[in-house]
């Protein structure tokens, strides 16, 4: 063969050799040594990672076969537990249907209920529940638990429950609940899941009927055996707690160790039709890996790890010089790094006292550069010239060891001349050898916190100046203690410099003082560690209090405070309101002479009336007497005669005594008291004495009392009081309006009234024909003082008004219309009902009345 005829492609080996020879020729000798090192082992690393790759894909597949067939058998599962609750779901809407069409009676829904409950023992109790939540009948099976054993006319518990209520109610839908069990707001034993379907009366909403479920019956009957057999199978909320099944334990073993290795296959799947409350967990059961495959991939581990281990051993040995080379070098330059980052101030002195080494922050503060400091000796530059001898003795005592250890104060001169307070720090200076080299000194910078400090001082003496000027007392005492923590001049002249003082102000007040107890020794305070701001947040308690030691009314404002160590403290203002008290108690006197002075205003305006008819009566004593007189004086009368004759002058008599009691009982100053009073006793009294003026007047009282009226709790004398107001009102109105005879009257209502808020009211109305009321009259009906007759006082309406809300009512007027004519005025006020929860205090009246009055 010709040398032509060579093939050329055996040359391409010796052309990579020799760019390699290159390539290896041209590496640093380092470069080479870390190259042999490594060479070998990135070998045995490519080696290890084929072997694990080998058997992570083999892995890898069994544990995608394991994960297919555990979500097929799930998926199955879960079918099963559908259709089961779907047929629950079906037969629970069947009776809900037949509950709406009322074709099942409360007594047969048990019957019906318990039928169903032992047919399918997963279905632990059925209820029917109306609208307002109360249960009208229900059957619990006897595995119920103690959640699920409701009685008929019991309230559904709060929580879950209700927020599923309230669900089915607007969308009118059955809804399942989530899974309820331990710790949720059953605190059942027994974890069940709840179904609600709506009941519908004529397209409104009347109620639920509620069946829950055993999750354990239903887990158990629900799932088929082959998938319990292979798997453990649990049934989960979505917050990942077990309410049903159980799910095994991890177990470790020796092939957790195994870069592989994995759980066993898990899946899991919502429950349809629950929806992601409710899931059904299945885990396969962990099968053994083998003895042989593991033990031949720890062999290969162990023989691999053996080599890298010995070639290692070679690369550390050549690394440690250049490691602590550079560890040197990286220590120096973060020591240098971290004193040049330092705020505080360092400088070294030898024994000597010459300055060998100060720091960039020392030089900073004092404004001279390190050549400038270093070397140097006392005194130094930095001293201010009026501390020289001062200081010059202080660094003999530092030399000589007698420093404190707490440190020293002193002032430093800039290099400007500038004078700061600073803090000096000295300890030795210890070589390596263990021998003291010098004194290291650390300096700071204490201008700015020494101003802080005065001020801050400056301002507790201010602050303390304040409380101390106070007009009230204050002091300051922890929770569970006898210490007084402060109390300010006024407390002091109260109550004197003890705690006492501060006790009874709680006691008085209605907070319960703290007895103080052996428990007060332990210097660790027995409420520290529980929460406070909920307290110190909390708005002030008041109180008014009577102190029978000082002779004085005080209102005492309470709050909780965190005192300055953090303990919870209860705070205590106390303000001297005696002489308040006593403008109260004359505005009270001058109120009821105010009510008074009004009733006897009322009967001196109907005095004219009131003459006339007791004239009537009286008019008709005389005749009578005078009549009997004569016919005794001739003999011509007889024993019935005169028995008749005399028995109608008692009854005129009596008439005119009824008319006499009536306005002394009226005008009689008493005290307030509030009784349950019939309506129709108040309205007879009060048309009694008004219908003497309306007479004089020549207007026609006509009234309607509506049957069975509730007793309102008022004082009967106040009520009287307004309804003569506005009757005699009325019939002055129809006489400045000119009325002819036809129109002249009054009509008095009183009807049964009901708020909006279902509160029972009585309504009193009183109707008059008269000018009605203009603009600027309705807009000032009710001010004190303002009156449109020109001898009133003002003080009628006002005074009616102020009655009527403090017994809780309200008093309105308003304009009768016909078109554009006003044909009236009528004015009606409200009083509610009485009732147990409304009995409230006689003397409420009084004082309502008395505080409209001072507004």
């Amino acid at each position: 063969m010709s040398p032509q005829s060579t093939p050329r492609p055996e040359r391409a080996p010796s052309a990579l050799l020799a760019a390699w020879r290159r390539w290896w020729r041209r590496l640093s000798p380092a470069r080479q040594d870390r190259f042999v090192t490594l060479g070998p082992l990135l070998a045995v690393v490519l080696f290890l990672a084929a072997v694990t790759a080998a058997f992570a894909y083999l892995r890898i597949e069994e544990i995608d076969r394991e994960a297919e067939a555990v979500r097929r058998d799930v998926e199955y599962a879960q079918q099963r537990l559908r259709l089961r609750l779907l047929e629950r779901q079906e037969q629970l809407m069947r009776l809900t249907r037949d509950v709406s069409n009322r074709e099942i009676r409360l007594a047969d829904f048990a019957q019906q209920a318990e039928t169903m409950a032992n047919q399918h023992p997963e279905l632990l109790a059925v209820s029917w529940v109306d609208a307002r939540r109360r249960v009208r009948a229900i059957y619990a099976s006897p595995s119920a638990g103690p959640a699920q054993q409701r009685q008929a006319g019991d309230t559904l518990a709060a929580g879950e429950t209700e927020q599923t209520f309230g669900l089915v109610r607007d969308l009118r839908q059955p809804v399942y609940s989530r899974p309820l069990g331990a710790g949720s707001e059953t605190a059942a034993s027994i974890p069940t899941l709840q179904l609600q379907i709506p009941l519908d009366n004529q397209g409104r909403f009347d109620g639920v009927i509620l069946g829950e479920y055993s999750l354990d019956a239903l887990l158990r009957f629900g799932v088929p055996p082959e998938v319990s057999a292979r798997y453990a199978v649990a049934l989960t909320d979505d917050q990942g707690q077990v309410m049903a099944g159980s799910l095994p334990p991890a177990r470790p073993t020796a092939a957790q160790l195994l870069p592989w290795y994995q759980e066993a296959a898990v899946y899991e799947i919502p429950v349809s039709p629950v929806g992601n409350g409710l899931l059904i967990r299945a885990q396969g059961y962990r099968t053994s890996l083998g003895v042989v495959g593991s033990g031949f991939f720890w062999l290969v581990s162990a023989l691999s790890v053996l080599t890298v281990w010995m070639l290692l051993g070679t690369w550390r040995h050549t690394r440690r010089r250049v490691q602590a080379q550079e560890a040197l070098v990286t220590e120096t330059n973060f020591r240098r790094a971290m004193e040049n980052s330092m705020l505080t101030g360092m400088r070294a002195l030898d024994l000597q006292g010459r300055i060998t080494y100060v720091n960039p922050a020392f030089c900073q503060m004092t404004g001279w550069s390190e050549p400038e400091l270093v070397g140097r000796t006392a005194p130094f530059p930095y001293w201010p010239d009026d501390d020289v001898d001062w200081l010059m003795a202080r660094l003999d005592e530092e030399l000589a060891g007698r420093s404190t250890s707490g440190g020293f104060e002193v002032r430093v001169k800039r290099k400007d001349g500038s004078i700061f307070d600073a803090r000096m720090y000295v300890s030795p200076l210890i070589d390596p050898r263990g021998q003291q080299a010098g004194w290291m000194t650390s300096m700071t910078d204490i201008t700015e916190p020494k101003r802080i400090r005065e001020e801050l001082s400056n301002s507790y003496e201010r602050f303390t100046t304040v409380l101390e000027g106070l007009d009230a007392a204050v002091s300051v005492a922890p929770l569970d203690s006898a210490e007084l923590l402060f109390a300010n001049r006024l407390y002091r002249a109260w109550f004197g410099g003890d705690v006492a003082g501060h006790l009874q102000l709680i006691t008085q007040a209605g907070m319960p003082a703290v007895a103080p107890s052996d428990d007060l020794l332990d210097p660790v305070d027995s409420l520290a560690g529980l929460p406070t701001h909920t307290l110190t947040a909390a708005a002030a308690e008041n109180a008014e209090i009577f102190v029978p030691e000082l002779g004085k009314w005080l209102e005492v404002r309470s709050r909780y405070l965190s005192w300055v160590d953090g303990r919870l403290a209860q705070m205590m203002i106390a303000t001297d309101i005696t002489p308040r008290r006593q403008a109260e108690e004359q505005a009270a006197m001058q109120a009821e002479r105010a009510q008074t002075a009004s009733r006897l205003i009322t009967m001196g305006e109907m005095a004219s009336s009131v003459a006339h008819e007791l004239n009537q009566p009286l008019t008709a004593i005389s005749n009578y007497c005078k009549g009997m007189v004569s016919r005794i004086e001739r003999g011509n009368i007889d024993t019935a005669d005169l028995v008749g004759a005399l028995d109608k002058t008692a009854r005129q008599a009596q008439r005119a005594g009824q008319i006499i009691h009536r306005i002394r009982a009226f005008v009689k100053r008493s005290e307030p008291n509030r009784t349950p009073s019939e309506v129709a006793t108040i309205v007879s009294n009060a048309m009694e004495l008004a219908d003497i003026e309306l007479r004089r007047h020549h207007v026609r009282l006509s009234h309607y009392i509506a049957p069975s009226l509730p007793k309102i709790m008022v004082d009967p004398i106040l009520i009287e009081q307004v309804l003569i107001n506005l009757l005699k009102n009325a019939a002055e109105s129809i006489e400045q309006a000119g009325r002819p005879t036809a129109r002249r009257r009054v009509e008095l209502r009183v009807s049964r009234h009901q708020t909006p808020d279902q509160e029972e009211m009585v309504e009193f109305t009183v109707l008059d024909s008269g000018h009605g009321l203009s603009e600027e009259n309705s807009k000032r009906l009710f001010e004190a003082f303002y009156s449109t007759k020109a001898e009133g006082m003002g003080i009628g309406l006002k005074l009616c008004r102020s009655i009527v809300e403090s017994h809780q009512g309200r008093l309105e007027a308003e304009n009768l219309y016909n078109g554009d004519e006003v044909l009236g005025c009528r004015f009606t006020f409200w009083l509610p009902a009485a009732s147990e929860t409304a009995a409230v205090d006689p003397g409420q009246s009084e004082e309502s009345v008395e505080a409209s009055l001072r507004r």
